[in-house]
């Protein structure tokens, strides 16, 4: 299949081609503000489907509102028909084609435009109304404010905020684009509208709270929620701004006799994650919880855990090798120590269920052997 895709350069069509590909469609042809009228005119009449794409939404000039919206869809239009080809289109519209300004007209005139040649040609055009979109590959100050948010922040820039209480909507590109893909592999399944969802409800204020604890995240090791909707999309969106040359941060390491500790993530409900190293013949640990409890794993090295029931003075010991990938639970009430019983170093990553407190620690010094 021959796809043309119209703004292919840009945010949404950078991420759609390359899904494009990911599924298979090895045709694809991208039509830029660089290409020709003449390559955009062959590229069209010579496709079997169009993503239309391109368009203008912040011009230097008035005028170029209907061009860049109505002509150029006009143009294609004529392109197909002259063609004699009934090609099916999908349409990237806004919603503000329904309000009374100059990018909203001239995206509804576009509009208009194809709603003709569907009539005239009988071929299939799906339009979709975006409000506004973010994620990876967005354009600060051009976008949305999410990218310019985003750009900010994982720079150590600041960011201005005229009103933290102004309503925002916004749409994740992974979900414009799966519904963008599914017009063509599901042809005809939405009957000539397309709707994106989720549509996210937000504020500006609360965006900009969200981003800042991402990137503060760093820096003090605490992640917030970010694995499912719209913090799970603003997450992914914030790491794509990282510069390459950050893409690495260091941990602070508390270095002893026995060998190094360091936390690595802390949440507020689901515990944290940290490492220790110990050398070989060290034991580190020798206490019990009442309430905390700890998953081990052992990355490098062989470890010997040892456990004392503290009431009733039953005994356990487990040895584990990092080639096993087995993990050993502490559990309230009894004591357990880590000892490194081989002869390199030993480096295990542990998760607890709770953040450490050292007001509160819940951490009895208790020998597992007397």
């Amino acid at each position: 299949m021959r796809i043309v895709v119209t703004g292919g350069g840009g945010f949404i069509g950078r991420n759609l081609r390359v899904r494009l590909s990911e599924a298979g469609f090895d045709g694809v042809t991208s039509i830029d503000r660089g290409n020709t009228t003449q390559e955009l005119t062959d590229a069209v009449a010579a496709s079997d489907f169009i993503f239309h794409l391109a368009g203008v939404n912040r011009p230097e000039h008035p005028t170029e509102f209907d061009i860049g919206n109505r002509e150029l869809t006009a143009s294609i239009c004529n392109a197909l028909r002259q063609a004699g080809k009934p090609t099916p289109i999908v349409f990237t519209s806004s919603t503000q084609a329904s309000l009374d300004n100059l990018y909203g007209q001239s995206k509804r005139a576009a509009e208009l435009e194809l709603e003709r040649y569907a009539e005239e040609t009988g071929a299939r055009v799906d339009t979709v109304r975006l409000t506004n979109v973010f994620g990876k590959w967005s354009r600060p100050n051009y976008n949305s404010v999410v990218a310019t948010f985003c750009y900010n922040l994982a720079r150590g820039l600041p960011i201005t905020i005229a009103d933290p209480t102004r309503p925002l909507r916004l749409v994740y590109i992974d979900d414009v684009v799966e519904t963008l893909i599914r017009a063509v592999t599901e042809p005809g399944a939405h009957g000539g509208d397309l709707e994106v969802g989720p549509v996210y409800e937000t504020t500006v204020g609360l965006i900009a709270e969200t981003l800042r604890s991402f990137a503060s995240s760093r820096v003090t090791g605490m992640v917030p929620p970010a694995g499912q909707g719209l913090a799970r999309a603003l997450f992914g969106t914030y790491a794509s701004f990282i510069d390459p040359t950050d893409f690495g941060y260091a941990l602070t390491r508390h270095a002893d006799s026995r060998g190094v500790f360091a936390e690595m993530i802390k949440t507020q409900s689901n515990g944290q994650v940290s490492f220790f190293s110990a050398h070989p013949g060290v034991t580190r640990g020798g206490h019990y919880h009442h309430t905390k409890t700890e998953k081990f794993l052992v990355v490098a090295g062989r470890a010997r855990f040892g456990f004392r029931q503290i009431l009733t003075g039953e005994t356990r010991e487990m040895v584990v090798s990092a080639e096993e990938s087995r993990v050993v639970e502490t559990v309230p009430g009894w004591a357990h120590d880590i000892t490194n019983v081989g002869d390199d170093e030993l480096i295990v990553v542990l998760w607890a269920n709770e953040l450490f407190d050292p007001l509160q620690p819940d951490t009895v010094p208790a020998p597992v052997v007397a």
